[in-house]
């Protein structure tokens, strides 16, 4: 008992003296971090110059780590306040690294703090995604469309520069963004046409106007005839100062002076994108301090548009794009194209192609207002484009204007489709619409309110006849007054000639039409029946019987390219017109997207430069060309099968199925071949003493037609000059459709 007893007392004894042991460790380890501590604080600005002295008085044996393993909350409440600011973090449960053997009692290297040195490499080469933030800052890319399968998609991301849209694509948006970013480099070093390869090399060539021919083998030629203007005077180019140096700014031209068209530049006109400076920067520098401000929002929801307008000098310049980033930028490419006669970054396939005598002296300018009064006429038709009636692909309006102003600007006529009528739906008395296309309506409705102005000369009131657009001529008939001239609007090319082209692969032609295809340039085309698109006319001449397309063959209508073309040497009054009034001509054609001039200027009139033998008063029309700042954005999708009309003067829209040519009720368009003809006979009768063209009252519309010689001489003219230039035959509708009466 007694050995018991004191075996109890000298393990008690033992387990005092172990528990002091343990105490004086604690303090000896607590008064260290307190000391550590100290010194942490006191040298907070370099807490990485830990001699090592510091790091053994911070490290322990592996045997306190052993021995204090179960003592870890004790060691937490005694360090607390100084584990807290470790800059490790270590203070909150977190346990010393035992110490490794050959370090001479130190931590292993691995965890010593050390300086990390950055090794010298070689620079890595930027990526296209960087080089061409580096040009063209800000550039914002957009998701187009994303295909296939979950597991392997393919995405596709768009970017605008210079105001071409190019497109990328990639298993992923990152290598998307690169591709798209590399094809816009490279357009940086090629040049997107032939005219501008040559026009860059400081050549002037002689146009051989026979596209046909293959000279694929003379590189210094210029291969597409209709590419390069053929004179000085119908330069693509817009007179311009700007230079590859920025640094340098011309001085400004006087407000209010009228285009000129300057010679063929050399390549200094071209402005050098590497400088990286966008039309609000480079406006900046000239005038500092000026502000933007927002005018308006408009468009459809898939296709925005904003308004922003800046003053300089005491004018007021606007600019409009899908945000109001680009709407600042074309605001301030507005003013320094008028102010200091800049063009920065514009290609000559971009380029408006001026028109003689135009009284506005702003081509871009006159382009925009234009674009922007049809859009906002038919957003307000179709209330802010929520009615069923606003869908459409192709949109085409006409816009008058009565001088150099265009905020006296007037929209006459605003028409949407992209159809032609089903053959058995054909009417021999002229009550359907053969041709829905937008620019066709939009023609037909200006003939419309054409004989509206006519009809003020029924009156008996002088006053009423100052309200016509037309004046009485010495010898008879009417012309036009004086400053008035139309603008066809277009959201994208006409179908036919002046839309075969691929839009992002222009850099192909920089040596000449090597195109595969080049021998159809030029060529006529005809619609498809009940569909979209054109095919190429045959080489034969091709007649349409009536009893034919009733049986089932195809239907074929001329295209829009080649009709408009016509307009341009016949003018847009027709044949029944021309018994009242001189022929008129469209003072401007302007294109929402696909507008290339090259190939638009070749479709419009230069693929017929050749025409002989025009009637007196007639001529080849060569009207101001030009694509539009915020060019529309492609709509992929099903064409609706209807087109609306609008004449200035109508309550609202008229909705006509395009595959029958009437409305959904049967009834005949009020801009069919009856309502017109009607209206003409009503003209002929009380205005025949003071006709053009005096003949006995004609029994038939086609009669009616055949009567004005000089305009069907005019129109054979053409026939002559396509025929000759090997682009095809005309194709004409079957005759009976015009020998119907008002009585029938």
């Amino acid at each position: 008992m007694a050995l018991f007893t004191n075996d109890a007392q000298s393990l008690g004894s033992y387990y005092c003296l172990i528990r002091r042991k343990f105490k004086r460790r604690r303090k000896k380890r607590s008064e260290r971090k307190g000391a550590a501590g100290a010194r942490l604080l006191a040298g907070q600005n370099k807490p990485d110059a830990m001699d090592v002295d510091e790091e053994e008085n911070m490290s322990s044996s592996s045997t306190d780590v052993k021995e204090n393993r179960n003592l870890d909350n004790v060691s937490c409440k005694d360090g607390m306040g100084v584990g807290d600011q470790l800059p490790n973090g270590s203070g909150h449960g977190s346990r010393k690294r035992p110490l490794e053997e050959g370090n001479n009692g130190h931590t292993h290297s691995k965890f010593r703090a050390k300086k990390r040195k950055k090794t010298p490499g070689p620079v890595l080469p930027k990526n296209a995604l960087m080089q061409l933030n580096e040009i063209k800052p800000g550039l914002q890319y957009k998701l187009l469309s994303q295909t296939g399968p979950v597991h392997a998609p393919v995405f596709v991301m768009t970017v605008e520069v210079n105001g071409q849209m190019f497109e990328g694509m990639g298993p992923t948006k990152k290598k998307a963004k690169l591709n798209a970013a590399e094809k816009a480099l490279r357009s940086f070093v090629q040049f997107p046409n032939a005219s501008e390869a040559h026009l860059a090399m400081g050549r002037t060539l002689t146009v051989n106007t026979d596209f046909t021919s293959d000279q694929a083998d003379f590189p210094d030629m210029l291969f597409n005839g209709f590419e390069t203007p053929a004179a000085p005077e119908e330069s693509f180019y817009v007179g311009s100062n700007g230079t590859n140096s920025l640094g340098e700014y011309p001085l400004p031209t006087p407000p209010g002076s009228n285009l000129v068209q300057a010679p063929l530049p050399p390549s200094t006109a071209f402005s050098s994108p590497s400088t990286g400076k966008n039309p609000v920067m480079i406006l900046n520098e000239l005038r500092p301090g000026l502000k933007y401000d927002f005018v308006s929002e408009s468009g459809e929801s898939h296709a925005k548009n904003f308004v922003m307008s800046v003053t300089v000098d005491s004018q007021t310049f606007e600019g409009s794009g899908r945000n109001k980033k680009l709407a600042k930028a074309r605001a301030a490419q507005a003013a320094l194209s008028a102010l200091f006669n800049m063009q920065l970054d514009q290609t000559p396939s971009r380029q408006p192609i001026p028109r003689e005598g135009l009284q506005l002296h702003l081509p871009q300018v006159l382009a925009d207002a234009v674009s922007r009064l049809v859009v906002d006429k038919f957003s307000e038709l179709t209330d802010n484009f929520t009615s069923p009636h606003a869908r459409r692909k192709v949109l085409a309006g006409v816009v008058m204007t009565t001088g150099t102003d265009v905020k006296e600007a007037q929209v006459i006529c605003v028409s949407t489709g992209t159809k032609c009528i089903n053959g058995e739906y054909m009417s021999d008395r002229g009550l359907a619409l053969n041709d829905c296309h937008a620019e066709i309506i939009a023609r037909r409705s200006l003939i419309r309110y054409l004989y509206t102005q006519l009809e003020f000369f029924l009156s008996n009131i002088k006053e009423d006849h100052h309200k016509s657009i037309f004046v009485p001529c010495d010898k008879g008939g009417y012309r036009l007054k004086d400053n008035v001239q139309f603008h066809l609007y277009i959201s994208t090319s006409p179908c036919g000639d002046a839309r075969i082209f691929s839009p992002h692969e222009a850099g192909v032609e920089d040596q000449g039409d090597r195109h595969p295809n080049r021998k159809a340039r030029g060529q006529l085309r005809t619609k498809i029946e009940s569909g979209e698109g054109t095919i190429p006319v045959r080489s034969s001449n091709t007649i349409q019987t009536w009893d034919g397309v009733l049986q089932g063959e195809r239907l074929l209508t001329m295209s829009c390219s080649d009709k408009i073309a016509r307009w341009n040497v016949v003018g847009i009054q027709g044949s029944l017109m021309s018994y009242f009034t001189e022929p008129i001509y469209f003072s401007s054609i302007i294109l929402g997207s696909l507008y290339h001039a090259d190939h638009l200027s070749r479709a419009m009139y230069q693929r017929i430069a050749d025409i002989e033998d025009l009637p007196q008063q007639f001529t080849l029309n060569r009207p101001l060309l030009s694509g539009i700042s915020n060019a529309e954005a492609r709509q992929p999708g099903k064409a609706p099968n209807f087109s609306v009309n609008w004449t200035v003067g109508d309550q609202a829209l008229e909705v006509i199925n395009a595959t029958t040519g009437k409305d959904d009720m049967g009834r005949p368009s009020r801009l069919c071949k009856h309502a017109l003809y009607s209206r003409w006979v009503r003209l002929h009768t009380k205005l025949s003493s003071i006709l053009r063209i005096k003949v006995p009252k004609p029994s038939s519309y086609h009669e009616a037609k055949q009567a004005a010689m000089e305009y069907h001489s005019a129109k054979k003219a053409l026939i002559k000059a396509f025929h000759k230039a090997g682009l095809g035959a005309w194709v004409k509708k079957p005759i009976e459709q015009d020998q119907f009466t008002l009585s029938s």
